[in-house]
């Protein structure tokens, strides 16, 4: 049966209406796996002698001491980038394939995940230094305990996706035991690296890994098996009913309609939220650009990389997925009297509306110099006269549908086109090679002149770029309703 699924997944990959964009994705992925993995390798390989010879420290004491926050850094990149299993189950339900298969094989999905493997390439080569150095076969047991782990941190993964409310309390904890660390209050280490040695000291201790791994197992393949039904999460609770009509907005005519249809959208969806989320982590994000607290941000370009970032958060992630947001109804709306002109210039002040609070709420960075806030200004300048086009345009390409309910199990997917990587281009790199080159030619001023012309001329050739994408969204128009029908 396994077989079969994994007949169906190759089938669904290769029939997508985004075969192309799919393939290049995966292209590209496999270049950043390269990437990761032979840096994964280097450390493997390398820090024994540089805690041993170089730093005189004892490597598998050392590399203990620090291994829960290494588990815990996992679990947070697990969090926001690793996919959830995702199987389509309707036309599953119907036959008789029993619910345990389906669950197995896709939590199977999971175990083979890039987030799993690249860890192998790191404590694979580390363990082998090791045994090359005479700590004996129990260091084997170490890697076996360190692998339940990180296969916990894969199940755990699963179980919390969808719960914030878990999730961000078990990060501030975290955060603050790493905090009174560093200031010398509380050592967190001291208690937990005992744990980790013994793995290697002991001929048991590694078995409690492997038992929490499997346990955990056990409870995502029930969590997921309760979910395994077509009206799983259509009925929910509610203690107080509320309307929200947004009536002030309707005298704004129909944009005022797509910007309330916007609004409810953010409120009411997960995925949609996250870029409201996002857009405030981008705000502080400038704080490591700005402070000179790391080496490589020090410089002009990366400057205006950081203001870009800063005033854009919102800009550059919501952006991104138009017209991916409304692809559950996308087919509807088309059939509807509505111009693409209103529905792109609704998504278009939404984003504007965003980037001018993002740069009023990051005045702050006056505190660190008014030159620092006057990037964020030009950034945002460029972000609302050149980015909110090229996000738009982006859109036209994107091919895959997102599934906005991200509570329910196997129902969450990613929105990626390959032109959209390219169109990423103009949208940093411009902006900085206009800063750097007004910086070194003249002068600090004239460079954020340069990026807050570029800003100031694409806003006044608005009407003339709205045209351009909206011929471009009635050429895609029909393939992209295609491809959003499509549910694999």
């Amino acid at each position: 049966m396994f077989k079969h699924f994994i007949t169906l997944e190759w089938k669904s990959f290769f029939r997508s209406a985004s075969f192309a964009t799919n393939l290049a994705l995966k292209i590209i992925m496999g270049f950043v796996a390269a990437y990761f993995i032979t840096i994964f390798v280097a450390m493997g390989i390398l820090i024994f002698f540089l805690l041993k010879e170089d730093l005189h420290m004892e490597p598998l004491a050392t590399v203990n001491k620090f291994l829960i926050y290494y588990l815990v850094g996992d679990l947070v990149v697990r969090y926001f980038f690793q996919k959830m299993p995702v199987t389509n189950i309707k036309p599953l339900l119907t036959l008789p394939i029993k619910r345990n298969t389906v669950v197995h094989f896709t939590l199977g999905k999971t175990v083979i995940s890039f987030f799993n493997v690249l860890h192998v390439f790191f404590f694979l080569p580390f363990t082998i230094v090791l045994l090359m150095h005479g700590y004996g076969f129990q260091v084997i047991l170490w890697h076996l305990g360190i692998a339940a782990l990180i296969y916990s941190n894969n199940f755990i993964n699963v179980l919390i996706n969808n719960k914030d409310s878990i999730f961000y309390p078990l990060l501030a904890v975290v955060a603050g035991l790493g905090a009174a660390q560093y200031f010398n209050y509380f050592d967190v280490t001291n208690y937990t690296q005992p744990f980790f040695q013994g793995m290697y000291s002991t001929g048991f201790m590694f078995l409690l890994p492997i038992v929490l791994a499997v346990v955990l197992y056990y409870f995502t393949f029930t969590y997921f098996k309760n979910n395994l039904n077509l009206d799983t999460g259509l009925a929910k609770k509610s203690d107080e009913a509320k309307t929200e009509n947004f009536t002030w907005l309707n005298q704004f005519g129909t944009l005022g309609t797509f910007l309330k249809n916007d609004i409810k959208l953010i409120k009411r969806n997960k995925r949609p939220r996250g870029t409201v989320i996002a857009s405030i982590v981008f705000i502080f994000y400038g704080l490591l650009f700005f402070t000179n607290s790391i080496e490589a941000y020090n410089n002009p370009a990366m400057q205006v990389f950081g203001g870009i970032f800063v005033s854009g958060g919102f800009l550059l992630n919501f952006g991104q997925f138009v017209p991916s947001w409304d692809s559950a109804y996308y087919q509807l709306m088309m059939s509807q009297n509505i111009s693409y002109r209103e529905y792109l210039n609704s998504k278009w002040w939404l984003m504007v509306i965003a980037t001018v609070i993002s740069t009023v709420v990051a005045s702050f960075y006056i505190y660190f110099g008014w030159k620092i806030y006057l990037l964020i200004v030009v950034g945002a300048i460029y972000n609302i006269g050149v980015n909110s086009h090229l996000v738009l345009l982006g859109g036209a390409y994107n091919k895959t549908a997102i599934d906005l309910t991200a509570g329910k199990a196997f129902g969450q997917k990613q929105a990626f086109s390959f032109k959209n990587v390219l169109l990423a281009l103009p949208k940093l790199l411009v902006p900085m090679l206009l800063y750097a080159l007004g910086y070194f030619i003249f002068s600090p001023e004239i460079g954020c002149l340069f990026v807050g012309l570029a800003g100031v001329l694409g806003f006044a050739f608005r009407d003339k770029m709205f045209a351009i994408i909206e011929k471009i969204y009635k050429t895609e128009k029909y393939a992209t309703i295609e491809a959003y029908k499509q549910k694999n």
